[in-house]
């Protein structure tokens, strides 16, 4: 499987995964295995399974192996493929103590699956309510059947909740597809049982879901272990960004994420992908294709930066009557005594302005971890930095109206004063009665429209 024939890229089977083909004795699967594709981002594989992992930072190859949990040999059976296969190929396997070179006997009288085992290979319990999945990995990415099982659930009107020990921690990928109810992270603590890893209510199994447990009075009760948190210092840069550029077969997509990273960063994108782990080497000129293959489907996509700055995006891309938009999140980690370029803000805003059909974009400053990961604990939410809005949206409002909000806040004008956009600065990320001033301004903005 080497993309040459010297030297060999390290192979990185993990032992709890997904994909199309499968081990299925008597029709009945136990071990998935996932097709497997190029890893050409460096640093991905540390990422995703810790710095502790030794697999190459050069192009890798990437496969997967997951085991039902309804058949106990399953799990030895998936350790005995990624073991075989590392061996062959001089790769390297995760977790290192799961890979075997065994020879699994399977029992011929196993019981028959029980109903809610769902044929889904990510999916380890169904139900008519919920589809779980149980994970222990120490980050839980956004992988390409993690994202098949999340919309496997959504088409089936079910919830999905992932199921971890209290050590494991979200990418951001996964945080955002886990943001919306009735989905769930599914923390498994052994002092507080089961707890919501993002709002910290206490858990029970009942009616066949994870559902919060509630007090004698009705209120949900929130566990101990959520507010257990040690300030690190760590902060966390978050600029969402809008742009609309009217539907044109010369478009090229993904420019301005580019150019924030620039900004922000010194140097572009490393790779971006559909899901993660992120395998394709930066390319605005790619990932407008596939977003016009999509067309008129909406198309979600990653952006990962270097190694050694922390930075990751999303990007919903779609088609609308008004034209093609950008939805963009980009969040950059930084240590205690690493200063966020908070000066850059201005700059940027004038570039997306008067370059990149800007239409909005909120920038914001908290505490975090600094490789962006989120921990199953309480987290305050970032404040506010700058508002700018571009030109259409400030002719919209009325640029009168924009121009004259009833706080202390002087917007700086940006690009021509015919037709100007506003960057309007909030606070330096230390202040949370920023979110009250904000609040105030987009209400006033509001009035214009």
């Amino acid at each position: 499987m080497p993309a040459d024939p010297e030297p060999r890229p390290e192979l990185g089977p993990a032992a709890s995964a997904s994909a199309p083909g499968a081990v299925t004795p008597g029709g009945r699967p136990l071990v998935s295995i996932e097709a497997p594709f190029l890893i050409q981002v460096p640093g991905e594989t540390a990422r995703l399974l810790g710095t502790g992992n030794t697999a190459a930072e050069g192009p890798v190859w990437w496969t997967e192996a997951r085991a039902t949990t309804a058949v106990p040999e399953a799990g030895q059976l998936a350790g005995s493929f990624a073991g075989r296969l590392a061996t062959v190929l001089h790769g390297t396997t995760w977790p290192p103590e799961a890979a075997t070179t065994d020879v699994v006997p399977l029992a011929t009288d196993s019981p028959t699956p029980a109903a809610n085992i769902a044929p889904h290979p990510a999916i380890d319990v169904l139900t008519d309510t919920t589809a779980v999945v149980l994970q222990d990995r120490p980050v839980i990415p956004m992988t390409s059947w993690l994202s098949d099982a999340l919309c496997t659930a959504i088409t089936s009107d079910r919830a999905l909740q992932i199921v971890t020990p209290n050590t494991a921690r979200l990418t951001l990928p996964t945080r955002h597809a886990l943001g919306g109810h009735p989905h769930r992270w599914v923390v498994q603590d052994p002092q507080d049982g089961y707890y919501d890893g993002l709002s910290g209510a206490v858990l029970r199994w009942q009616n066949d879901t994870f559902a919060p447990a509630r007090a004698t009075s009705g209120t949900s009760l929130v566990a101990p272990a959520f507010a257990n948190t040690t300030a690190t210092g760590d902060r966390q840069l978050i600029v969402a960004i809008r742009t609309r550029y009217p539907a044109d077969e010369r478009l090229v997509l993904g420019r301005a994420l580019e150019t924030a990273w620039h900004h922000l960063t010194g140097a572009s994108p490393a790779g971006w992908s559909t899901a993660e782990p992120v395998n394709l080497a930066w390319s605005t000129r790619q990932l407008t294709d596939l977003a016009r293959q999509r067309a008129p489907q909406p198309t979600w996509l990653i952006a990962i930066g270097h190694p050694g700055r922390p930075a990751l995006a999303t990007v919903r891309i779609a088609r609308t009557p008004a034209g093609v938009e950008e939805d963009i999140t980009l969040s950059l980690g930084y240590g205690e005594y690493e200063p966020p370029p908070l000066d850059a803000i201005p700059s940027l805003a004038e570039t997306l302005a008067t370059e990149h059909a800007l239409t909005s974009m909120l920038t914001s400053l908290g505490h975090g971890p600094r490789d962006l990961t989120i921990p199953p604990h309480i987290a305050a939410p970032p404040n506010p930095v700058a508002l700018t809005l571009g030109p259409d949206t400030v002719h919209e409002i009325g640029t009168h109206h924009a121009q004259h909000p009833p706080l202390n806040l002087a917007p700086a004008r940006l690009g021509p004063a015919s037709r100007p956009a506003l960057h309007y600065p909030l606070g330096d990320g230390t202040d949370d009665q920023t979110w009250t001033t904000l609040k105030h301004l987009t209400q006033h903005l509001r009035t214009g429209t």
